[in-house]
């Protein structure tokens, strides 16, 4: 009846079909594999699962270690009491806890000087049974960040931030040779476990910051994919990353990659993680016909906000397989930490 009755009014050009054919259209073009039951669905690479299986690999790594003789250690320097870096730091020292790592917090107070915090650096660098140090960011803005970072022994790099390590990753150097920042790391680690080929593969990076963005251009280069960075300043953007077999997004803005802006087929990496505290938004991202519509609405009524990431939700239905957000390489940061510690350990004492 609905059909005929729509058929009918769109022969006898009504406005009213008119706007319902258009707004079917419209929803059909946002959610079409929402909307068929013909669709093969998405492959969801699930960053909680592979992160699980790192840290038991790490755990029995560390074993090995204390039966050879020593204990990896992390150090974790935390400046005065941002509640999002607490939170983050805790659940690090937990980690290493669970695993074994031998774990320090330092907590030096907000109006800690550069020049204190680098002699803390140094204390650290100079103590044999620390094999990693992590200064969780940000700093407070009096504190010279850059100084400090590349004050750390490059051995003990373990967030890959030096400029050394950098360079090594730039230069290629082998993967248990080199201590590489730890989400790109674990996004390398989701396309290799998950059996995503990277060889040949066109890459679209979105971000060029120097903690995701050209670390993990570079380890994708090192992968033998051909590898497009792309950044604010970027002409014709979607032509460009519908070009992309693996599409990775790091650009911080929230749904900012549209469904066609991506390849049919692709693979979408998302790193970011945004707040969505609007209801606006929130109906944006996750309208009636989204599967995840009921479970985001009830976290919003809960708690005021719900997490997305760089990806606007309707594009996962276009692409082959796709990190979520919350649950994907979120999950892989710390993990890669871990293991980082471990590699950190092993290498200093020529394992």
């Amino acid at each position: 009846m609905c059909a005929f009755f729509t058929t009918s009014l769109l022969r006898r050009k009504s406005p009213v079909a008119r706007v319902l054919a258009l707004c079917a259209r419209l929803r059909s073009a946002r959610y079409p594999e929402y909307m068929s039951s013909t669709a093969v669905a998405a492959r969801v690479l699930d960053g909680v699962q592979i992160a699980a299986e790192i840290k038991n690999e790490v755990a029995a790594g560390v074993q090995q270690a204390k039966a050879a003789g020593y204990t990896p250690g992390l150090a974790v320097i935390l400046v005065g009491n941002v509640a999002a870096s607490e939170i983050y730091v805790r659940s690090k020292v937990k980690t290493c806890a669970e695993l074994g790592i031998h774990s320090e917090l330092h907590t030096p107070p907000e109006s800690v000087s550069t020049e204190e915090l680098l002699k803390l650096v140094q204390q650290l660098n100079a103590r044999d049974e620390i094999d990693g140090i992590l200064i969780q960011l940000p700093l407070p803005k009096h504190v010279d960040t850059e100084l400090l970072l590349e004050a750390v022994d490059p051995r003990k790099d373990v967030d890959g931030f030096h400029p050394i390590n950098a360079g090594r990753l730039l230069s290629g150097a082998p993967d248990d040779q080199l201590l590489a920042p730890c989400t790109p790391a674990g996004i390398l680690e989701v396309l290799k476990r998950s059996g995503i080929p990277t060889a040949g593969a066109n890459a679209v990076v979105l971000g060029r910051s120097n903690i995701v963005g050209k670390p993990v251009a570079a380890m994708l280069i090192n992968a033998s994919a051909t590898v497009t960075v792309c950044h604010s300043r970027t002409r014709n953007l979607p032509e460009i990353t519908r070009e992309a077999d693996i599409l990775v997004a790091a650009i911080g803005r929230a749904g900012f990659v549209h469904r066609d802006m991506v390849k049919p087929g692709a693979v979408i990496i998302d790193v970011g993680i945004n707040r969505v505290t609007g209801e606006a938004e929130l109906a944006q991202f996750f309208p009636p016909e989204h599967p995840e519509h009921t479970k985001r609405h009830e976290t919003f009524a809960r708690r005021g906000s719900t997490v997305i990431g760089d990806v606007d939700p309707s594009a996962f239905a276009v692409s082959s397989a796709y990190t979520p957000v919350p649950g994907g390489v979120g999950a892989l940061t710390i993990a890669m930490l871990m293991s980082n510690t471990l590699k950190a350990a092993k290498m200093r004492r020529g394992k």
